[in-house]
C-alpha cells in the first residue's frame, strides 16, 4: 500500500514542477492540476 502513496506524491511533485516552469501550460495540460486538487481533497477531508 505504501508504493502507491510513494508513486503518488512522485507524480504529483513532477506536475508541480511542470506547472510552475510553464511546461503544462504551453503542451495544454493545466487540466493535470485540477485532476491532482480533486484527488487531494478527499484525503483533506479525511483528516
Amino acid at each position: 500500500m505504501s508504493v502507491f502513496f510513494v508513486a503518488y506524491y512522485i507524480v504529483s511533485i513532477i506536475i508541480l514542477v511542470f506547472h510552475f516552469t510553464g511546461f503544462l501550460s504551453r503542451h495544454r495540460l493545466e487540466w493535470l492540476i485540477y485532476i491532482l486538487a480533486v484527488t487531494v481533497f478527499p484525503a483533506v477531508i479525511y483528516l
